[in-house]
Parts: structure tokens; sequence; C-alpha cells
């Protein structure tokens, strides 16, 4: 009985150790499973797990099972029944003993308890030769312990026995198939297990090239980044240089071409005769005009001549100053010059602030024509309609004026003026009217924006020449002037009284403010008739940008030309006692 209860522990203990080892190896394969799921589908896992679980069961069975073999057949010898009754136990105990026999098999011998786990884990899984040695030697081993049942036990035993080693034959065909399935598995994959592979080998052999590739092309672009940024740099540099040299080459050019149509000096009055010869072109007569000090650049001339279309040029002899525009030269020329050369006799200048009389005087004086000769062209309608159709932005107000003296008056520019003796003395007329129509025309959109007429106009700025010496006192009178319009106070100037009485005064009388004359501006209000004389171009712009004040009364000290202003009557009759009558 103890050597029963000896082989019962041993039993026991050794099925804890192969419980313990399958345990493991589940353990173990659970975490190959989740370290394979890349690479394998659940569904083989799980089959191979069972697969392992069944070749474990049947190397199990006949190791376990050919151990109690031999223990049978020990024991038979002694007791007959005994170990019959005590084999059949042991043989129902095999069955469901078997599947955990295999992991031991392929890790160690049964008996040899020693081994530590980790070295149990690590032997789970063997190569499929060494199931196959196994099961060879095991089938080896069959024959001589079926013998040796056979001459040890009963006869009543002999069928059980064939009964079990039929399952057995079964059990080990079974796991041959499994072994042979599983060594299939494990030694040749799947074909998409190798595609798999495959693509990922193609993968990884194109990211290394595409990678190279990367890195050239990124040197590549690099170097084009620089050169493209240094290309980009020199072409903004020159474009920026252009640029400047043609915005420099543009202002100067422009610079240069409106200095060039402007008067060399507006200030000298010095007459230059030049001599245009016969067949001469706009370049030629350009030429002499520059080499003579009246223009500015002769390539200028030449321009401007045909950009207006200037032609007919005549040939002469002529007398220029550099304070005429190119204009007023190209009229002078299409008039034609003298056969003979001109002297300074021949030269007529206006002063500023001249009326009719005074000029018709001066021409009479210089000239071959008589005083009243030019009082009776200022005084022909006829003649006046022909300028008005000629000039209508000039001449249409003081057409359609009434009570006036001249028509012209304030229509003859003060300025210097060739007289020749084959010209007649309309054309000279004409001459001043088309220099006054020069001067005005930049400026008639303004007139007419302030509400003006050209008339009207002209009137204050006779008055502003001769009432004020300087442009800062011409533009505060104007003012003046527009405040008591403003205000329907008569001008009260003592021009108008001086122009209605025919004569010049120093001092007006109360007297002389009581003149029957339309052009008496001390009794009527508003601008008067028309002009008073024939004023400058400085006065006429002093009366189109005045300067603003809130003054109504201006008088002027005679000794020293200064001109004071006051707001009421009582300051203005103060300030002339004090620079007027002051030496009374």
């Amino acid at each position: 009985m103890s050597e029963d209860q000896n082989q019962h522990s041993e039993e026991g203990s050794f099925k804890e150790q192969i419980m313990r080892a399958l345990e493991e190896g589940r353990k173990n394969r659970e975490v190959e499973s989740t370290k394979k799921a890349n690479t394998t589908t659940r569904t083989s896992e799980v089959k191979k797990a069972i697969s392992d679980d069944d070749d474990l069961a049947s190397s199990y069975e006949r190791l376990f099972g050919n151990r109690q073999k031999k223990k049978e057949s020990t024991t038979a010898e002694q007791k007959s029944k005994p170990i019959d009754a005590k084999e059949e136990k042991v043989k129902k105990e095999e069955l469901p003993e078997l599947p955990k026999e295999e992991k031991t098999s392929e890790k160690a011998a049964p008996s040899s308890g020693s081994e530590s786990k980790p070295e149990k884990r690590k032997e789970t899984r063997k190569p499929s030769a060494d199931k196959k040695r196994t099961i060879k030697e095991e089938q080896k081993n069959e024959p001589s312990t079926i013998r040796d049942k056979k001459t040890t036990s009963h006869h009543s035993n002999s069928k059980k026995t064939a009964k079990a080693s039929s399952k057995q034959e079964e059990l080990k065909v079974k796991a041959v198939k499994e072994s042979h399935k599983d060594e299939h598995v494990e030694e040749e994959p799947s074909i998409f297990h190798r595609l798999g592979e495959k693509f990922d080998e193609l993968r990884q052999m194109d990211e290394e090239f595409e990678g190279d590739l990367s890195e050239e092309s990124n040197l590549k672009r690099a170097e084009r980044r620089k050169e493209d940024r240094v290309v980009r740099k020199i072409v903004y540099i020159l474009t920026i240089g252009i640029l400047i040299v043609a915005g420099i080459l543009a202002i100067s050019g422009y610079n240069y071409v409106s200095a060039g149509l402007k008067p060399l000096d507006k200030n000298d009055k010095k007459l230059v005769q030049v001599e245009v010869p016969s067949g001469s072109s706009n370049r030629q007569i350009g030429d002499i005009l520059e080499d003579g000090d009246v223009i500015r650049d002769g390539m200028v001339f030449n321009f401007y001549t045909k950009f207006k279309n200037l032609t007919n040029f005549q040939a002469g002899y002529y007398q220029f100053s550099p304070n005429m525009t190119l204009d007023q030269i190209s009229k002078e020329l299409q008039q034609g010059g003298s056969a003979e050369p001109l002297d300074d006799a021949s030269k007529l200048t206006v002063p500023e602030g001249y009326d009719v009389d005074k000029i018709a005087s001066l021409v009479a004086k210089k000239t071959d024509f008589k005083k009243e000769d030019f009082i009776k062209v200022m005084k022909d309608d006829k003649f006046f309609d022909q300028l008005k159709t000629q000039y209508p932005d000039l001449l249409t107000d003081a057409g359609n004026a009434k009570d006036v003296r001249y028509r012209l008056e304030g229509y003859l520019f003060p300025a210097t003026y060739n007289v020749h003796k084959n010209r007649s003395l309309e054309d000279l007329v004409t001459q001043m009217v088309d220099t006054t129509n020069q001067v005005l025309t930049p400026y008639y959109n303004q007139i007419k924006e302030k509400g003006l007429t050209v008339q009207e106009v002209m009137t204050l700025a006779s008055l502003v020449e001769k009432e004020g010496v300087t442009q800062s006192d011409r533009k505060k009178i104007a003012q003046v002037f527009f405040n008591r319009i403003d205000a329907q106070m008569a001008l009260q100037s003592d021009i108008s009284i001086l122009y209605a009485l025919g004569e010049h005064k120093e001092v007006v009388t109360i007297k002389d403010t009581e003149v029957d004359s339309p052009y008496n501006l001390y009794t009527n209000t508003g601008y008067g008739p028309g002009p008073f004389d024939n004023p400058s171009q400085e006065a006429i712009l002093a009366v189109l940008d005045p300067t603003e004040n809130d003054y109504i009364y201006f008088v002027a000290d005679i000794s020293t030309g200064k001109v004071y202003y006051a707001k009421t009557y009582e300051e203005h009759m103060e300030l002339v006692e004090k620079y007027v009558n002051k030496e009374k």
C-alpha cells in the first residue's frame, strides 16, 4: 500500500508540474499572439493554439501512458487483480491528462522536476522535428510494452488493452497530422504572408531610394532657390535703377521743356534784333533766336511750332525781347519782318496803367501814325466786331457793355511792340489785343467759377493797378473792393473820378467827386461801364486771387506810398488826417 501511495503522490506532483507548464505555455502564447497581431489574423492564432494544445495532449498521453504501463507491468507480477483494477483506473485518467504531456516532452523528461520555470517557457515550442522523433521512439517502444502486458496480464485485461492501444493509435495519427499541419504552417507561410513581406521589402527599398532622391532633390532645390534669390535681387535692383534713371530723365526732360516754353527772362525788356533769312526752317529760326538770347532752347521752339502747327514764318529783320513768350514770337514771325534793319525808334513800349488817350499820344510820338487816327480806330465798331469774332472769350463782355468810352479800353496789353512801316495801325492794335488774350487764356475758367465777367475783372484790375504799388497791397485793395460791392457800397475810387474828368490830378476835391459821368464811382455803385486803363498781369492776378480781409476803407500815404486800412469811417478819417492832410 505504501508503494501505491508513493506512486499516486508522484503522479500527483507530476500532473501539477504538467498543469503549471501548460498554463505558462498558454500565457506565453497569448503574449506572442499579441506581438504577431500585425502579420497574422486572430483566427489563425486561435487555430494554431488549439493545434498546439492537441499536440501537447497527444504527447502527454504517450509519455504518461508508457510510464504507467511500465509500472503496471512490474506490479502485475505481484498482484494480478488489484493491478487490473488500478490499470483500469489509470487508463480512465489517461484520457483527460494526455494533452498536457506534450509540453513536458518538448522541454525535458517527466522526472526532471528540478528545471526552473523560465527554462520551461523557452522550451514550450520546439521544432516539429523533435515532435517526429518523439513519436517514432514511442511507436518503437509501444510493441515492447504491449508484449510485456500480454505476458504479465490476464486474458481478461487483453481486450481493454487493445481498446486503449487503438485509441492511442488514433490519437497518434491525429497528432502526426496536426504536427504536419503545424510544420506546413510554420515552415511554409501563406501566399498572402509572402506577398505582404515582399511588399514591405519593396516599400522599404522605395523609401530608402526616395530618401536618397529627396536629399539630392532638396540640395538641388536649395541651390536653385539660392540662385533664384540672387537673380531676383539682381533683377529687382536693375529694375529699380532703371525706374529711378527713367524717372530722373522724365522729370528733367519735363522741367527742361517747361522752362523752354516760358520766356527766357520775364523782367528783361531789352530789345534784341535778329535776322531771319529767306527759306529758313523752324529749326533754323529756333537756333537763330537761341543764339540771340531771345529764347532758351531752339529745339523746344521747333517742337512747339510743329505741335501748334505754326507755319508761314516770314523772312526779315525782327526785334524781340527775352520777356516774350514763344507764341508772341511766333505771331511776330507770321506777320513778317522788316526788309531793312530796325532801330530803337521803330519799337513801341506801352507802360502799365496807360489808358487809350495816353497810348494814342505815345503812338503819335514814336511812330508815323497820328493820335487822331489811333482814337478813330478805337471807336470803329466794325473793327471791334472783327476783333470780337477773332477773340470771343476776351471781348464778348466788352461788346455787351453800355456807356463805355472806348470798347477796347483795358484790352491793350502794356508791352513792347514792333512797329513796321509796312504795317497798318489796325495791325498794331491787333497785336496788343492778341497779347491780352494770351495772358488771360489760362484764367477764363477761373473767372467763370468766381461768377465774374471778363469786363468786371479788367475793370477792378484797372483800379487796383493805380491804387496799389506792391503786389501785397494790390491783393488787399482788391478784397476791399469786393467787400464794398457785397455791401452795396460805392467803390469811391479817385481813379474813376480822374478818368471821368479826363485829366490827371494829384488831389481830388469834393467837387470833382460830383462830376456827372457813368464812370463816377462815388455816385454810382457797382463796377462802372468798364476799365479805366490797361492793367498789367499782376493787377489781373490780384483780382483773381485777393487777400481775405474785412476792411472797407483804405488810404495811401502820398510821400511813402504805404497803404493803411480801416473797418469804419471814423478810423478811415483819422488815417486821412494823419497821412494825407498832415502837411496842410
